[in-house]
């Protein structure tokens, strides 16, 4: 493998880890940092918000603990990637859940930028 392709394997790996942690957090500061400008989520109850709606998801309180991200599989494109993996959490209730998530990055000048995320709940 070469160094760069580990370079950009090493940086999408904390770049998704950050997303997750951001997530957790409701840390709007690090997500208004990564996300590209046309950034879009598709929410597990179906709705397509852009940037401005998903930092405005990410302020409000965070309603579940414990998340945790496994079997991330990063594949790379070039300038683009995709991240697909699962996550388990707690649900204020304390029920365990599980989902999966799908995110696309591209290489911006020179800094990866989530440009998409596909997030369902199972």
């Amino acid at each position: 493998m070469s160094s760069t392709r580990q370079t950009d394997l090493d940086t999408l790996g904390a770049l998704n880890r950050d997303y997750i942690r951001s997530v957790q957090h409701g840390d709007v500061a690090r997500f208004d940092a990564i996300l590209a400008e046309d950034f879009y989520c598709s929410n597990p109850d179906g709705t397509l918000i852009d940037r401005s709606g998903f930092l405005a998801q990410t302020a409000r309180p965070v309603t579940i603990a414990n998340l945790t991200a496994h079997d991330v599989l990063i594949r790379l494109f070039g300038d683009s990637a995709i991240i697909h993996a699962r996550t388990n959490y707690t649900l204020p209730g304390g029920q365990q859940a599980h989902g999966r998530y799908t995110d696309v990055w591209v290489r911006q000048a020179d800094a990866w930028r989530c440009v998409s995320a596909h997030v369902t709940r199972g």
